[in-house]
């Protein structure tokens, strides 16, 4: 069962954390202000940071999985 996979666990907190930053990017973007002219370029920077590594850990676990 894949809740009992660790790796799959792993990639599915990177997903999330993905989710998080963009929506915390979006809800800045929406809300304006001081808060989106001092953060939208670092939480746009997180948000690529960990989208890379979420795919990183997507390939490893579809490569793991398939036998590689």
């Amino acid at each position: 069962m894949l809740l009992q996979d660790p790796l799959f666990l792993v990639v599915a907190a990177a997903v999330l954390l993905v989710l998080f930053i963009l929506l915390t990017g979006i809800g800045g973007f929406a809300k304006g202000g001081d808060f989106n002219r001092k953060h939208a370029n670092r939480i746009m920077r997180y948000r690529i940071y960990a989208q890379a590594v979420a795919i990183a850990l997507i390939l490893v676990f579809v490569y793991f999985r398939r036998g590689g």
